[in-house]
């Protein structure tokens, strides 16, 4: 029983005692003012401010997506590289072979056959043309984009194939370029200069140049966290930076506890390892975190806010003998209870609404 608690039950006892039958509010007797005695008091102000309930977190900054780059077609011999870390956009080469660039296309598709007039009808054709289309060898009046692969595509093919150097026969070959859904950032790469790729090898893998942090919510937490929350994010050097809760998991994980421990021959997690549920977060401004990779950080994650309401350290509450709360007023009438109905807890502080409250009235809290 907290402190405050037991100078409530004191001063309910002594009322009974002394024949007072119900504390009822409003009323400040000789028991109250005994009590006082007992647990030292002091003022604070009511103040009229914005509160947030927040839940903090440990996350990993990070970015989105996860992407392998396999070799297609005949393949060959391996002449450029590109270096983790670097950004390829569409248009731009991913990796060479036998000196040619194999250049990056948007779309969710990868290639699974050659393209040229005759192929039959398909996504992939639609995809291709699209792509030629955002690059500029193609326009609205000299080429239609979908599934049908016309002469109009072809020659958007030559036209392309001529500008970068490519042999010019307007087909489009597997493994002449390499489809993603969007601009890659190298994570790491697998191919080595001079090596050969062929259908199925492993060449590099990439995420998206999307920002995120990953932040493993503890079951205990999660409750608490919703996608939609604003979140602000602690990055290593001090700075703070925005987001937003952009998804979370309804499965639950066990994860390497604090200390990296996993179980006994080294299968996964211990059986002390923390169950978490995954979440992920979105920056509002994603230069600001430019260069971070797999960089430690601290969410914390607002998921109840109010603007302009009265508010009291959360120790002025009493809780009064017929249910509800109330608070000390002490102003030009002297001491006396009146009642409050708290909205938002947050950190020390509460919301709270009562007539007899205004901005810079003082209340009564426990000292110690």
């Amino acid at each position: 029983m907290t402190r405050r608690a037991r100078w409530v039950a004191a001063t309910l006892a002594v009322a009974v005692l002394a024949g007072a039958g119900t504390w009822y509010l409003g009323h400040v007797g000789r028991p109250a003012a005994a009590a006082a005695t007992v647990v030292p008091t002091a003022t604070a102000t009511v103040t009229r401010r914005d509160l947030a309930t927040t839940t903090q977190v440990s996350g990993t900054l990070g970015y989105a997506g996860h992407y392998a780059v396999i070799g297609q077609g005949a393949g060959g011999t391996v002449t450029g590289l590109p270096s983790p870390g670097d950004v390829v956009a569409r248009g731009q080469g991913v990796y060479e072979v036998d000196g040619h660039a194999v250049p990056l296309f948007y779309g969710a598709r990868p290639s699974w056959r050659d393209l040229a007039v005759g192929v039959p009808d398909g996504p992939d054709v639609q995809q291709l043309e699209e792509n030629l289309t955002a690059l500029g060898y193609a326009g609205a009046a000299n080429l239609t984009v979908d599934q049908h692969f016309t002469t109009a595509t072809a020659a958007a093919v030559e036209r392309w194939q001529r500008a970068t150097g490519q042999a010019v026969d307007g087909r489009v070959a597997v493994g002449a370029v390499v489809y993603e859904p969007g601009p890659i950032r190298v994570a790491a790469v697998q191919a080595a200069l001079g090596g050969d790729v062929r259908a199925g090898s492993a060449v590099l893998t990439a995420t998206s140049t999307t920002s995120q942090v990953l932040v493993p919510v503890p079951t205990v937490q999660s409750y608490l966290v919703h996608v939609g929350d604003a979140v602000t994010v602690t990055l290593p050097s001090g700075a703070l930076t925005n987001g937003r809760v952009d998804a979370v998991s309804t499965a639950a994980s066990a994860t390497a506890d604090s200390n990296g421990s996993a179980a006994p021959g080294g299968g996964g997690p211990s059986r002390d390892a923390p169950v978490t549920v995954p979440a992920t977060v979105t920056l509002a401004d994603p230069h600001a975190v430019a260069g971070l990779d797999q960089t430690p950080v601290t969410v914390n994650i607002t998921s109840q806010a109010v603007t302009g309401v009265l508010a009291v350290p959360i120790s002025a509450l009493v809780a009064l003998g017929g249910g509800g709360y109330g608070v000390y007023l002490q102003d030009v009438q002297g001491r006396r209870l009146v009642a409050v109905v708290p909205g938002l807890f947050a950190t020390t502080l509460v919301q709270v609404t009562s007539a007899d409250l205004h901005e810079g009235d003082k209340v009564e809290v426990p000292v110690g």
